[in-house]
């Protein structure tokens, strides 16, 4: 299993094979947005016009199959807080409007899950036996947080999933190769999980480059999740299929990723 590229029209987007429920991580093409945030942008950011991103969800929404007023959204702070949720916490395309976190897991069937990206790590999760689903966004700090791992906790307090039968896909990110960091980067890594972090940094002169996928990798295993999917993009150096905080600053759309709870009839 893998994550492979999906495409109709001018719409183009990733899905990782191990996970049937509906799902996608987005890239930049397909949309209607215009200027620093062409195309398919996915968050109503400053700037943007509200009436784009509903266009672009909806796209989004008509290729996957599911309802855009059943689409919950994070609004991410780099914390390490999950959420569980169903219909009911639906407030709109304005992330601003939500409850602060950085991942959301729902059992309802329609449920739709949302988080937003521009380098950092989108991480999705789903449960066949329970029909649960997971969707988490993986800074530096969230993922020194184990933002990864507490979400798969969260599944199995709130859901009784089991980790081994969850399916993971961790989509397009600032690779290895691109994530230059000062020290703190490297020294929260170590504090996490130890000696294990070592592999995952690489020291260059005064810099380092520390490899988000892999250390998220590592603590879904932790958590007992045997089924990972991890994608080999990089969003700094396809700056032109994705945005990438670290080639624009904040003058952006933002991709990200969404999955869908379709229950357990797949």
């Amino acid at each position: 299993m893998s994550i492979i590229t999906q495409k109709n029209g001018t719409l183009e987007y990733l899905i990782a094979e191990g996970i049937s429920a509906p799902h996608a991580f987005t890239t930049r093409l397909g949309g209607v947005s215009t200027g620093a945030f062409a195309a398919l942008n996915i968050s109503l950011r400053p700037g943007e016009k509200q009436e784009n991103v509903e266009k672009n969800l909806q796209i989004l929404a008509d290729e996957l199959g599911f309802d855009p007023a059943k689409v919950i959204c994070t609004r991410q702070t780099h914390s390490d807080i999950v959420r569980a949720v169903t219909a009911q916490d639906y407030r709109g395309i304005d992330h601003h409007g939500y409850p602060e976190c950085d991942a959301l897991i729902t059992a309802q069937p329609g449920v739709a899950l949302k988080v937003f990206t521009a380098d950092c790590t989108p991480i999705l999760l789903w449960d066949p036996v329970t029909g649960a689903v997971g969707a988490a966004h993986a800074g530096w700090r969230g993922t020194a947080a184990d933002i990864a791992g507490k979400t798969v906790r969260a599944m199995q307090q709130h859901f009784g999933t089991r980790p081994e039968d969850i399916r993971a896909a961790i989509g397009p990110n600032i690779g290895f190769c691109c994530f230059e960091t000062d020290a703190d980067v490297p020294q929260a890594m170590l504090a996490a999980l130890g000696e294990a972090a070592e592999k995952y940094i690489r020291r260059e002169n005064q810099k380092y480059f520390v490899n988000l996928k892999a250390i998220n990798g590592e603590f879904l295993c932790r958590a007992g999740v045997q089924h990972i999917e991890i994608s080999n993009a990089c969003t700094k150096c396809q700056n032109q299929r994705f945005w990438s905080h670290r080639i624009t600053g904040n003058h952006r759309g933002s991709q990200g990723a969404i999955i869908v709870c379709k229950g357990v009839s797949l």
